[in-house]
């Protein structure tokens, strides 16, 4: 296939999650186009076996790729720790870019801060998180932070509810009883419950996620390959989902507040 500046840049995640990383890549690249699928009908990907979830990212990346893309985004943490390196090696012409916690960032606020990650039980069982956790070993008190049902809320378009607090209150305070300086988000999904989280946690935690800097590696991917379209014009995003019922909710989750 031919590669064009003017094709659309894919997107893809286990469901709704990977709308806050194409949220990043919007407000960095508005000129650009966009084609999102969501996997919501075999969410959550965090319960699936490893062989379950590549063949999956493996179906989302063919479709997308012969809908004609200029780059791929891999918008799901789990996804992208069971599948990046063999989705890199079929698709060697348009770049495939992956997402990983915003541990760089946590470690760096202070000296040996205190870091949870939360994440979705397979990731948190992963061996690129753990190659992650142990890159930064020694400068930083890092726990992993397997956080099985939180996707589901906002699947259904939870985000503060009182079910989510409860279940935020019982995953997070048995691990807060020591001071925390920071909570990285490790799976596309949790930023829309990052008021909560906050709320949760406490105001002096700083709270991170890895999508603002996922959407800088795909623009300068995009301008190493001469990809990316001129500035000055408002790009179009194509919303598509396996359960068709949830596409009101993408809209709705794009217009979040920052």
């Amino acid at each position: 296939m031919e590669i064009s500046s003017q094709l659309p840049i894919g997107f893809f995640d286990s469901g709704l999650g990977g709308l806050s990383v194409l949220r990043e890549a919007v407000r960095l690249m508005p000129q650009e186009d966009y084609i999102y699928f969501g996997d919501s009908r075999n969410a959550p990907y965090g319960t699936k076996t490893l062989e379950q979830i590549r063949r999956l990212s493996l179906t989302h990346a063919e479709m997308l790729y012969r809908s004609g893309i200029k780059a791929l985004v891999v918008a799901c943490n789990t996804a992208t720790s069971a599948a990046i390196s063999i989705l890199r090696e079929v698709y060697t012409d348009i770049p495939v870019i992956g997402i990983e916690p915003a541990l760089k960032p946590a470690v760096s606020i202070g000296e040996h801060p205190r870091v949870i990650v939360m994440a979705t039980p397979l990731t948190v069982k992963g061996q690129k998180l753990h190659e992650l956790l142990g890159r930064y070993a020694k400068s930083a008190d890092v726990t992993a932070l397997g956080c099985p049902g939180l996707m589901e809320f906002v699947e259904d378009g939870n985000l503060d509810g009182p079910e989510v607090k409860a279940y935020l209150r019982t995953l997070l305070l048995p691990h807060m009883k020591k001071p925390v300086d920071a909570i990285v988000l490790g799976c596309t999904h949790y930023p829309f419950l990052k008021r909560t989280i906050q709320e949760v946690a406490g105001t002096g935690i700083r709270i991170l996620d890895g999508g603002e800097g996922t959407a800088r590696q795909l623009e300068r991917r995009l301008k190493e390959e001469n990809l990316l379209k001129a500035p000055g014009r408002k790009g179009q995003i194509e919303y598509r989902e396996s359960l068709p019922e949830k596409l009101p909710l993408c809209s709705r989750l794009m217009a979040e507040p920052w």
